[in-house]
């Protein structure tokens, strides 16, 4: 029995994806420059029990802006939502561990720092506080 439970949890467990890209870095700097976000401002995610382990939510800002905050086994990071490759929207994107995949062509980022594992590029990360069960990200 102990043999059946082993095998049963072996495959129900998450696997992580394995992709190993040869990209091209494009310029992902826009002619339209956006306006910076105030910092020090406080956003509220929510509370923590909303945001479970693995999961990750999008949090949209004033001016188009919107942040990815993730769940890794109970500690919280955030990060810009947008992938520099094409655009394409960080929290539809698979995540492993500290690791999140970009749904469109597979780059990832480490979610604590905001480094790109795929391409020399890099995407903004945040500050996250969790004070009295409540999630908030400081800009």
């Amino acid at each position: 029995m102990l043999a059946l439970r082993f095998w049963a949890g072996f495959w129900l467990h998450k696997t992580c994806f394995v992709t190993i890209h040869a990209m091209q870095s494009f310029n992902t700097d826009s002619d339209d420059a956006a306006t910076p976000l105030a910092t020090g401002r406080k956003v509220i995610v929510g509370a923590i029990n909303d945001l479970r382990p693995g999961e990750c939510v999008r949090i949209g800002l004033p001016g188009g802006e919107e942040l990815a905050v993730y769940n890794v086994d109970g500690e919280f990071y955030a990060t810009e939502n947008f992938c520099p490759h094409k655009g394409a929207p960080l929290s539809e994107g698979a995540l492993c561990g500290h690791i999140v995949e970009c749904g469109w062509h597979g780059w990832q980022f480490d979610v604590r720092t905001g480094e790109c594992l795929t391409v020399r590029d890099k995407i903004r990360s945040y500050e996250v506080r969790v004070e009295d069960g409540v999630v908030s990200v400081i800009l």
